[in-house]
């Protein structure tokens, strides 16, 4: 994957370019007696000169772009499969839930996330998935450099049941333990349900739905005591290759605190600019709605996907406006491995953070 990201940042006084190159490469054996492994490395460099921020290089006049170099260990895992209905899978691996608003592998930037983990999975029928999870490192995007690159001697401990019904959707129960000596005041305990489907809406078109509440704790080696709510409500609706979706997030704060979600893959949510990885302590309210276009048929274009979004931010407490986001992305499949991708991002501040314009080229090819 090369990566051209360019970041024009108010308050800073240089733009950052971040030319960066990444290789993946791994082994996966063959299932015997129910056992396989995977073994997967991959190096990170720079082309040109480093200008910008990556988070260890001490660059701070440069906007940040959490893309340094390393060379490392990306994913080295047992999976045992003694029955279909029954997986478990130790070592370190990527670990995807739901939409990963709670737990996510960070596939946008050019390291994942990564956890040092037990995962266990039963399905004792055909529409019901149980999850346990237990996590004793998490391998951060910033690499093993950053000092917020490793957190070490966690423990957390994560619990999802889910139950698909037909021709509704996937109803989902969870609950996540945070204990991170390393950075208290992201242990938290989490226990929240998620509904989210598609419903046929006549012809071609289908109904989408979401909707999720959480309720999320002071734990562990947090210093502080809270008790904070999560709301999401999305619905839209897909017709033939259009998408259109509208949603309202809410992670609520008390002005101290702000619920936070740090496993996640944050650059997935609350816009691609990135400005709200950690919730304000008062809070983030997020309004957005997101509208996309794939290509059909067997056209010169066909995979040629375009997708925009608008997203309204504000506090949930003391009525502050944070400020505006427009998104917009081009994907094109040139093949079945290689993948054209441009990506905009543009923040207009109000009362938080400020005006920032990101723009990004990229070439993916997987073999």
């Amino acid at each position: 994957r090369y990566r051209l990201g360019i970041v024009d940042q108010d308050g800073l006084p240089h733009n950052a370019t971040a030319s960066t190159l990444r290789l993946r490469a791994g082994v996966r054996t063959a299932e015997w007696n129910g056992l396989s492994s995977q073994i997967e490395g991959e190096a990170i460099t720079v082309l040109g000169k480093t200008k910008y921020n990556d988070t260890v290089n001490g660059k701070l006049s440069y906007p940040v772009v959490a893309d340094p170099e390393d060379v490392l260990l990306n994913q080295a895992f047992v999976r045992w499969k003694p029955v279909p209905q029954i997986e478990a899978v130790a070592g370190r691996q990527a670990v995807k839930i739901d939409n990963q608003r709670w737990v996510g592998s960070v596939g946008w930037r050019q390291n994942d996330q990564t956890l040092d983990a037990a995962r266990l999975t039963a399905r004792p029928a055909k529409t019901i998935t149980v999850d346990y999870l237990y996590v004793w490192r998490v391998n951060r995007v910033f690499g093993p450099d950053s000092p917020q690159g490793i957190w070490h001697d966690t423990e957390i401990h994560g619990v999802r049941a889910g139950y698909a019904i037909k021709n509704v959707g996937t109803l989902s129960a969870y609950g996540y333990w945070l204990d991170i000596p390393s950075q208290p005041s992201s242990s938290s305990r989490t226990l929240g349900v998620r509904m989210a489907g598609e419903l046929p809406a006549g012809g071609k078109s289908m109904f989408l739905y979401a909707a999720e509440y959480a309720r999320q704790h002071d734990y562990g080696a947090n210093p502080r005591s809270f008790g904070l709510d999560y709301w999401l409500i999305e619905p839209g609706v897909k017709t033939g290759p259009f998408t259109f979706k509208a949603g309202y997030e809410r992670l609520e704060g008390n002005g101290k605190v702000g619920l936070q979600t740090p496993l996640a893959t944050l650059h997935a949510f609350n816009g691609w600019a990135d400005k709200f990885l950690t919730t304000p302590a008062n809070g983030l309210r997020d309004v957005y709605l997101d509208a996309s276009y794939k290509v059909p048929g067997k056209g010169v274009l066909t995979g040629l996907t375009l997708r925009a979004a608008w997203h309204d931010y504000g506090s949930t407490v003391g009525g502050i406006a944070y400020g505006r986001e427009w998104n917009a992305l081009a994907s094109y499949p040139l093949d079945k491995r290689f993948t054209l991708t441009a990506k905009l991002a543009r923040y207009e501040a109000d009362a938080f953070a400020t005006d920032t314009t990101k723009l990004w080229f990229q070439v993916e090819a997987k073999f």
